[in-house]
């Protein structure tokens, strides 16, 4: 009757036969088109890791194009290239390198 209750649970073997190697790549990069943003803010407010802030910067038309907050990396960024998607100027975007390309 127990015989059900009696099975082991078997430990889930998928990351034997994972190779992560094929599956991971370099740290994405953010690029700002300084000359094209007007600091609408969207991509500062609207990223979901909170790794951009308004730089001291002004570019040519006046305005704070955003950075990359001081003691953050690119490790703590998504890629989820919601910023390029949300900037009504495309003066952003999320750049994923190649393996053979570097750094």
């Amino acid at each position: 009757m127990n015989a059900s209750f009696d099975r082991k649970k078997k430990k889930a073997e998928w990351p034997a036969f994972v190779d992560l190697d094929k599956w991971s790549h370099a740290k994405p990069q953010i690029f700002v088109i300084k000359s094209r943003c007007k600091e609408c803010g969207f991509c500062i407010n609207y990223c979901p890791e909170q790794i951009l802030e308004v730089s001291d910067e002004i570019n040519q038309k006046g305005f704070h194009p955003p950075r990359l907050k001081k003691g953050d990396s690119f490790d703590e960024c998504a890629e989820c290239h919601f910023c390029e998607l949300i900037c009504p100027e495309f003066a952003i975007f999320v750049k994923i390198p190649d393996k053979g390309e570097k750094k």
